[in-house]
């Protein structure tokens, strides 16, 4: 017979890499959000799901569970071998601990599968979630990546990470870079998705002595940044970035790809259009129009994202913000790299 586990058990067997946890539910609820690093083997698939969820709410309990184990029968086969070809041990969870993941765990068990079940299912560790951020004790220090839009902090940070740097991307796991623009070409992830990944990577690094974040706003897209993380941000050593106009555009046109995504560029261009002056919007438009996305760029910088940020900025106290000017962003990372290693001996 299998087994439950409970969140505290499941997330010390994941942190040492002893267990893979599948969530068998829906795609799109998988989708949605789940349990990071999770696999998806679903035992119904939407369609399945919302027909099942019908029958239950307008038929009768009975009835959901005879079609269910109807559904559930027909894919057994390539269901079990999913499960065979996952090595080691594995825990199922769907959203409450329900139906679904103790269907799963049993027919697993009767095929000679051990599978533990997630006490409480998704449901259960989204609270745990919520629970740990209201109540989480950040011990180090923030240094924050600060600096006009296209300065690379973004791609400052990916390369820190890499090396191993305690490197938290909030636009990353926002699924969104910050700015009426930030939606484009990425998968914008809702508050529950944030979270999850947020949490992961604090309970990795908030107990260090510092941690690198970007100078983000509060909201990033779909989602909040928790109250804390905001608080330490404002506290946190400021490094401000400055590249060359050149090199900014040219991290915008790579990060943005505005010939893949002209559409979506000039409906987010539109949003902002009015707050331009007139003159100076109506070039911008006319060289987007052209495809011409280089001098438009240039213009968006001067005209309206760089007053907009000078003025936010001078709300920092100029006593904790280090100005690193550089031509690259490789070159900026190098001066972080120093400035960690004075400070910390990173």
């Amino acid at each position: 017979m299998f087994q439950d586990i409970t969140i505290e058990e499941l997330l010390a067997k994941r942190a040492s890499g002893e267990i893979a946890t599948i969530d068998v539910r829906s795609p799109s609820e998988y989708r949605s959000a789940s349990i990071p690093g999770s696999l998806n083997i679903p035992l119904f698939d939407d369609a399945q799901r919302a027909e099942v969820g019908t029958l239950y709410t307008q038929v009768g309990v009975e009835e959901a569970k005879e079609r269910g184990l109807q559904i559930a029968s027909a894919k057994l086969p390539e269901f079990i071998r999913q499960f065979k070809e996952i090595e080691g041990q594995k825990a199922v969870f769907c959203w409450r601990g329900g139906m679904r993941s103790r269907t799963t765990a049993t027919v697993l068990d009767l095929m000679g599968i051990r599978a533990y079940r997630l006490s409480g299912g998704f449901r259960a560790y989204r609270r745990w979630v919520v629970e740990q951020l209201e109540h989480f004790d950040l011990k180090a220090r923030a240094i924050v990546l600060g600096g006009n839009t296209g300065n690379g902090k973004t791609a400052i940070l990916h390369r820190l990470l890499q090396e191993g740097y305690p490197v938290v991307d909030l636009e990353g796991m926002a699924g969104h870079r910050g700015s009426v623009f930030g939606g484009i070409g990425v998968e914008v992830r809702n508050q529950k998705s944030f979270d999850s990944l947020l949490l992961e990577r604090l309970l990795q690094v908030g107990s260090g002595p510092y941690l690198l974040i970007e100078a983000e706003s509060k909201r990033i897209g779909r989602v909040e940044v928790p109250a804390f993380l905001m608080d330490a941000k404002e506290r946190g050593l400021q490094l401000r970035i400055s590249l060359p106009i050149e090199e900014r555009v040219r991290h915008i046109l790579e990060d943005y790809r505005p010939e893949e995504n002209a559409e979506a560029c000039m409906a987010s261009f539109l949003r902002i259009k009015e707050h331009i002056h007139q003159p100076i919007a109506a070039e911008i438009h006319r060289l987007m129009t052209l495809g011409e996305y280089a001098g438009a760029v240039r213009m968006l910088l001067e005209s309206y994202y760089d007053p907009k940020y000078d003025y936010s900025s001078d709300r920092l106290k100029a006593e904790n913000t280090t100005l690193i000017e550089a031509d690259t962003a490789e070159e900026a990372a190098l001066r972080i790299k120093e400035i960690l290693a004075a400070e910390y001996g990173a």
